[in-house]
């Protein structure tokens, strides 16, 4: 079996959400359905509203289901621009993060060259921490023109906490709204929708346990958003689409096993994640741990999250040689056309494109444990000094060097 420590991009699927899904799927009946089975199926939408309403900190009703977490960043973004916008059209800045997952990126990008927006990227200190700073400065120069802010809860590649609820504060001096990207957070670290203030928060099911593609967008009750697509009418008016009963059902579970489990489960994987750390860093005294220094402040850093940076070689080349040894991890960095090309994160945290390529992330989740730890540590070794002897050859050499076979 292999050590799986990429459960950031994906999580097993966890054993409530198994059964429930496997239940709901020899079901039949549409939500939206009158007769005796679709109000069956409604009634397992709504409990399953009310069960992650519970687990996120929110009222049932303030609780979108959406594809996932890719569609809930465009409908909130999108929708609260288009909205703004709707009641004065001199709304049309967006301030931003310059961390952001794609999703939220690429999604302000595609405002900016289609529908007019002015974007201000807010800056991140080298941990990949937003600038407090520079967002006062962006929300005063000319508020009556903000759109809107947008700040993840957590990254998703260097596992950096922000300071959400002081963005919120300094958000609401001015009357602007605030999203979220809580994907990497939901079921990581205590989250609250109604004690943060923000206007809207998506999270997802496959990060946390359930099935992969649903998940959710929580928008404020008085909050407005101009849907993004259009057809029956469910969720409020605000995203029609026939709901997945089944996979709403597990994401519930998983939601409602995720949030009993947290005390436990939260230190639990941060005690793993440090001792990853360590390892590491013995084994390859040339490694730097990007995100919030080692030993991290409680809540500063994602429990299951340890982000590398190895000089000297390709991260795809150490990723293909970790993966011949049985370890999966992720670069954490975008591919295009065959390219790699340097994380967008790495580099808004200051680092040089060299160094931003040599990305390595390990993340932790449930299924994880000791063994696996000593696992990662055990090979990350020789892994390296193969990978720095390719260089950075680029991808096309990278998957020759790694068929080159490790350890043999």
């Amino acid at each position: 079996m292999p050590v799986y420590v990429d459960h950031a991009a994906t999580t097993p699927i966890s054993t409530p959400a198994l059964a429930a899904l496997t239940r709901e799927l020899s079901r039949s009946g549409n939500p939206s359905s009158l007769h005796g089975s679709g109000r069956r199926a409604r009634r397992s939408v709504e409990d399953a509203r009310e069960t992650i309403a519970a687990a996120a900190g929110a009222h049932a009703s303030e609780v979108i289901f959406t594809s996932g977490g890719t569609e809930a960043d465009n409908l909130a973004i999108k929708g609260l621009y288009w909205a703004r916008r709707a009641e004065d059209p001199a709304r049309t800045r967006i301030i931003c993060s310059s961390v952001e997952h794609h999703a939220v990126q690429d999604t302000v990008e595609w405002l900016e060259r289609h529908e007019g927006a002015d974007v201000v990227w807010l800056p991140v200190d080298p941990a990949g921490v937003v600038s407090l700073d520079a967002l006062r400065a962006a929300l005063a120069d000319a508020p009556e023109r903000v759109a809107l802010v947008t700040v993840m809860w957590a990254n998703n590649e260097v596992g950096t906490v922000q300071p959400v609820r002081d963005v919120v504060t300094e958000a609401k001096r001015y009357g602007v709204p605030v999203h979220s990207d809580a994907v990497q957070a939901f079921g990581s670290l205590p989250v609250s929708f109604s004690e943060s203030g923000l206007a809207t928060m998506a999270i997802s099911a496959h990060k946390m346990g359930g099935p992969v593609g649903v998940g959710a967008l929580l928008v404020g009750r008085a909050v407005a958003l101009t849907p993004v697509q259009h057809g029956g009418g469910q969720e409020r008016d605000i995203r029609s689409g026939t709901l997945d009963g089944a996979g709403i059902a597990a994401f519930a579970a998983a939601a409602e096993d995720v949030a009993a489990q947290l005390p436990i489960e939260a230190p639990r994987l941060a005690g793993l994640r440090d001792a990853l750390i360590e390892g590491i860093l013995r084994e390859v005294p040339e490694a730097v741990l990007r995100g919030v220094p080692h030993p991290a402040p409680e809540g500063a850093r994602l429990p299951g999250n340890a982000h590398f940076t190895f000089p000297g070689c390709e991260g795809d080349s150490l990723l293909f040689l970790l993966d011949l040894a049985g370890i999966e991890s992720s670069t954490g960095s975008a591919c295009t056309a065959g390219v790699p090309r340097p994380s967008h994160v790495l580099l808004a945290m200051g680092l040089t494109e060299d160094e931003a390529r040599g990305a390595q992330r390990f993340s932790l989740g449930h299924t994880s444990t000791r063994d696996d730890v000593d696992a990662v540590v055990g090979a990350i070794g020789e892994a390296y000094r193969r990978a720095r002897k390719a260089g950075m050859a680029g991808h096309a050499s990278t998957i020759q060097t790694a068929g080159t076979g490790f350890g043999s």
